[in-house]
């Protein structure tokens, strides 16, 4: 472990992607290894209240390093607190609420945001399903301040990856993470010294994305070349997910790929004539199941 004198605060859950199951918070574990002290971490219950009710892993690894937890409704309800920390920066990943200028104006050096896109691209939410989703051949993780206007503070520092056009959300994700971490502990130290500084992002290149609902969830293939809907089944994995009828039955697909005819069922004529064959589902009785084990138990007959 290295030795710094620097105390920050953590906000965040690090889970970058909606409907994650789990990851190993590399950013909030860096910070611990690299010896910074962590005055708190601050997140909030919404990633736990789902129906496995699982625990907020950042908390869990506070406890274990003694770092106090804090889960307020909004970030207002523990500005006294805050201030008393006295901490030099907070840290910010994947945090899920709006942070309001008189919170970020109690660090000396603000907040610092893990933002996992190229930015000014892809402001909001749904960074990394966009990526997926509109075909990008790369992307990225920009380490930036945090401002009041969402995600159009200026950027210290870009790293990116790229894309082959077959990865998941989530495999983006594993690679953002990890990408992530790495250049904002890399640079945190030039940063809290004051000898990096930010660059203004270009307004007139932003681009933004939207918070997905479940209602994005169903597969519209009178809209969507088959490429366009294969591409959709890889960004919204566990949610919103990628419904459809199939054979008078609601499936969950999970897994699909181009084709250049329909053969059965499982062919789904899309726009512009193209087929999308699906290789895996979710069935009815909710089980994933291949293509084959689906047309056994379901549409036989």
């Amino acid at each position: 472990m290295t030795s710094t004198s620097k105390t920050v605060v953590f906000f965040g859950n690090e889970r970058l992607v909606s409907g994650l199951a789990s990851t190993d918070a590399p950013l909030l574990r860096g910070l611990i290894a690299e010896g910074y002290h962590i005055a708190a971490v601050v997140s909030h219950h919404s990633e736990s209240s789902s129906r496995n009710q699982r625990p907020l892993e950042v908390a869990e690894i506070a406890a274990e390093h003694n770092i106090p937890v804090l889960l307020p409704n909004k970030p207002l309800e523990i500005l006294e607190q805050l201030v008393r920390y006295n901490a030099d920066a907070a840290i910010l990943s994947a945090y899920g609420r709006i942070i309001p200028q008189s919170i970020i104006d109690i660090f000396p050096f603000g907040i610092i945001n893990v933002h996992p896109s190229l930015l000014p691209k892809y402001r909001g939410s749904t960074p990394i399903e966009s990526a997926v989703i509109n075909g990008d051949t790369k992307t990225g993780v920009s380490i930036m301040q945090l401002a009041a206007e969402m995600d159009a503070g200026p950027v210290f520092a870009q790293t990116e990856i790229p894309l082959t056009g077959t990865e998941t959300k989530f495999e983006v994700y594993d690679q953002l993470s990890s990408k992530g971490a790495e250049l904002l502990l890399q640079i945190l130290p030039d940063i809290l010294d004051g000898e990096l500084r930010a660059i203004p992002q270009n307004e007139s290149a932003a681009s933004y994305c939207s918070l997905l609902e479940k209602s994005d969830a169903w597969l519209d293939a009178n809209s969507l070349t088959a490429t366009e809907a294969e591409r959709k089944v890889r960004a919204h994995l566990e949610f919103p997910k990628t419904k459809m009828k199939l054979a008078n039955k609601d499936i969950v697909i999970t897994k699909a790929h181009v084709v250049e005819a329909k053969e059965n069922i499982l062919d789904i004529v899309c726009n512009e004539d193209t087929y999308l064959r699906i290789d895996e589902l979710i069935g009815p009785s909710g089980r994933k199941m291949d293509g084959k084990s689906f047309l056994n138990g379901y549409a036989a007959g």
